[in-house]
């Protein structure tokens, strides 16, 4: 089986990114991984100086039989074109036992669409997201236009991996595909990994003066609603002065956390740190992992969280209700309630035994998730299935 990946992740060309290790990992499920990513010829944001060299080149090995190729458009509005005209040059007339998977089932989804139309080969795509929701396309305008192509490209899918129950659900809920063309196969998560990382970084040393420490840790964009948990700190702090939120990330909503922090009187209670690689060091010293998400496709977070032993309050969104289970492992809030937010971390706040039952359940729980092998091996059965 040969495979045409076609992917946004630009950190493919960081020869040290863990994002590259595990594409070429999937090299050695197939016999042949193409790779097409797309990426700007001329973009002043992207300086990191091993994208720079690369971008240059027009295909670049990774291993014995996995490449990648930059799109190198001239705008975003020619990614698309431009990943069908390299998709199509890389299957050629050999088109048999070929298959194209996609990043998701947008922008990336509509290029192998072509390619697929095209070179009459099977076309698979990757859904990480909660697209169905009202969030989602609430969020905006290109967002609904997503959605739309979505439900017109699902349908004429040969098959579809989703990352959650929640995901497969609302699909066969609302868009016409058989169910036995959608495969759940959650993100791959090193348990063990985390549960052996050292702690190189304690926060009780760092931020003494919390005596109980919220963790929050993620992109900073509007889906993760994090500015409902810099409110919801406004009560908590109230009755307990000496709590603390840590908020670990990077992107475009920073500058709103920051000012709404400042309009709150927030500031000796709320820090906001940038994004680190040492997330297990913060799971193993914080009391709860907090996520306040609108929407989400799994939870990646949550999960890394359970196995360091953290207990987690989160929004029903992505794995809550399937592996987080409510009073069970964590607790549950409804999408966008503060005051259940409050209460909730009021109640891990008072309650040590509860927060160490949680723990407990909660690493059980993540310890029962898929090898890296299992995994592996997963996500090549998702790929094989389009080929009958």
């Amino acid at each position: 089986m040969n495979v045409l990946m076609i992917s946004t992740d630009r950190k493919i060309f960081d020869e040290n990114s863990a994002v590259r290790r595990r594409m070429i990992e999937y090299g050695k499920l197939v016999r042949e991984l193409h790779i097409i990513v797309f990426v700007k010829a001329k973009d002043k944001s992207q300086d990191d100086l091993s994208v720079i060299k690369l971008k240059k080149k027009n295909k670049i090995k990774l291993s014995n039989n996995t490449w990648v190729y930059p799109t190198n458009s001239n705008n975003r509005w020619l990614y698309i074109w431009d990943a069908n005209i390299i998709g199509k040059k890389v299957v050629g007339k050999n088109s048999n036992n070929f298959i194209i998977t996609t990043q998701d089932p947008f922008e990336t989804g509509l290029a192998g669409w072509l390619v697929s139309l095209t070179k009459k080969i099977p076309l698979h795509f990757q859904v990480h997201t909660d697209f169905l929701s009202h969030y989602f396309s609430g969020e905006s305008f290109l967002n609904r236009i997503r959605v739309v192509i979505a439900k017109f490209l699902i349908p004429r899918a040969s098959g579809i991996r989703v990352v959650s129950g929640r995901i497969k659900k609302e699909i066969g809920k609302k868009i016409k595909i058989l169910d036995n063309k959608i495969t759940v196969l959650p993100i791959f998560v090193d348990i063990k990994k985390i549960e052996k990382a050292p702690v190189k970084k304690s926060l009780r040393k760092k931020y003494s003066q919390f005596d109980f420490i919220i963790l929050m840790a993620s992109r900073f964009s509007k889906e993760k609603n994090i500015e409902l948990a810099i409110g919801a700190m406004k009560s908590i702090v109230k009755d307990y002065p000496m709590a603390g939120l840590v908020i670990v990330g990077e992107g475009i909503e920073k500058v709103n956390y920051e000012e709404k922090i400042k309009n709150l009187d927030l500031e000796k209670n709320v820090i906001i740190e940038e994004w680190t690689s040492d997330l297990p060091s913060y799971y193993k010293i914080a009391d709860l992992f907090l996520l306040t998400s609108n929407y989400e496709g799994y939870g990646l977070t949550v999960i890394e969280a359970m196995s360091a032993g953290c207990p987690v309050v989160m929004s029903d969104v992505g794995i809550a209700g399937s592996l987080l289970k409510n009073g069970e492992n964590g607790i549950i809030v409804p999408v966008g309630n503060k005051r259940a937010i409050i209460e909730a971390t009021i109640q891990m706040i008072r309650d040590k035994n509860l927060r160490e039952r949680l723990s407990l359940s909660a690493q059980r729980t993540a310890r029962e998730l898929q090898t890296k092998k299992e995994y592996l091996q997963a996500y090549k059965r998702s790929w094989e299935k389009c080929l009958f």
